[in-house]
């Protein structure tokens, strides 16, 4: 099962009590307060873990708390602080007010942490509140409860190459073939039901691609028709948008109104998505009917760049993971490329 979205209900540790104590030793008949502070409660975080995938431990396991601070005990000793209670998410994870609906923070990096609630500060001991004219204070600070909140979790994926296609199209047969995923494939629409990730290895290049292949579009899809317009968020994040046809026209389309159709979808759903840099995979080229709507697809979109491949066949599948990775390379090259010193 994959969970992208989820609620989430937490509290914060509370405090610890400070501590009423005073010295008792011998010869030291005034020996005055020791009581140390309470320890600090445990704050409530999220961790970046790239282990992780989607939001399911926390479709069943919603309630989420820190540990209590320890008291303060005799001899100035400080009580330990609670343990934090520790979410770890998948990478893009997206954390809101569950009332109020404002963005907490996102986790992009393994390892970031990010705060959701913290936990209550712990009392002081009566060794605090000794003064010139109190030398034997009794009074102790309780410990502060920690806070209370509730949260919305949404995954927005974090991918090199989001695959965008209408249902049939071929896409879960592609991401089988060229990814370690293994999505269900089958001769109708919709056999996928919720994104797959997938990594395309490079062994020689020492290099890896991630691919987000989420369910097919189909017209009418920013209106809420269909399954694949929910699950558009996960290809925001992606640095190359490959898009999927059908050349051989399967239930007499025609891939050049598909290609128009996806990117109104697309443009629909957020407008940025067409800034994004796209390849098509012009997929069934082993039919007939592919080769000729192939001539007249190029006639009527001759700047899209377009890679001509075969799932039955995987005839173009080594150019295509090829390019992938071209793209991919000089897209984040440059990302990383520090701007020029001022002068």
């Amino acid at each position: 099962m994959f969970i992208d979205e989820t609620t989430i209900k937490c509290r914060a540790g509370d405090g610890g009590r400070g501590c009423r104590s005073f010295r008792r030793e011998k010869y030291e008949p005034w020996g005055g307060p020791n009581g140390g502070d309470g320890g600090k409660g445990g704050d409530v975080v999220l961790q970046g873990d790239t282990d992780q995938n989607n939001l399911i431990d926390f479709k069943y396991k919603p309630h989420w708390n820190g540990e209590r601070g320890e008291h303060g005990q005799g001899g100035d000793c400080t009580g330990r602080e609670g343990r934090p209670a520790v979410l770890r998410v998948p990478l893009g994870t997206i954390a809101y007010h569950r009332e109020t609906g404002e963005v907490i923070g996102e986790v992009l990096e393994d390892g970031q942490i990010l705060v959701l609630l913290k936990g209550g500060k712990g009392g002081m001991g009566n060794t605090k509140f000794k003064s010139s004219t109190n030398r034997a204070p009794t009074k102790t600070g309780p410990g502060l409860p920690g806070e209370i909140g509730e949260f919305r979790l949404e995954l927005k994926s974090i991918a090199d190459i989001g695959l965008v296609g209408f249902p049939n199209a071929g896409k879960s047969s592609l991401t089988n073939l060229i990814t370690k995923a293994r999505p269900k494939t089958a001769p109708y629409p919709f056999t996928t039901l919720h994104p797959q990730i997938g990594v395309i290895e490079y062994p020689a290049e020492y290099e890896r691609l991630v691919l987000a292949d989420i369910p097919g579009l189909i017209a009418g899809a920013s209106d809420g028709k269909g399954l694949g317009h929910r699950f558009l968020r996960h290809i925001e994040r992606c640095k190359l948008l490959l898009i999927i046809i059908d050349l051989a026209g399967t239930d007499t389309r025609d891939p050049r109104d598909d290609y128009k159709q996806l990117l109104k979808e697309l443009e629909l759903y957020d407008k940025s998505l067409l800034k994004k840099p796209r390849l098509v995979a012009a997929n069934k080229m082993d039919e007939e009917a592919a080769v000729v709507n192939l001539k007249k697809f190029k006639k009527r979109y001759p700047k899209v760049e377009l890679v001509p491949i075969s799932c039955l066949s995987e005839a173009g599948l080594p150019k295509l993971r090829k390019e992938l990775l071209k793209r991919v390379l000089k897209l984040r090259a440059k990302e990383n490329k520090s701007p020029s010193p001022a002068t």
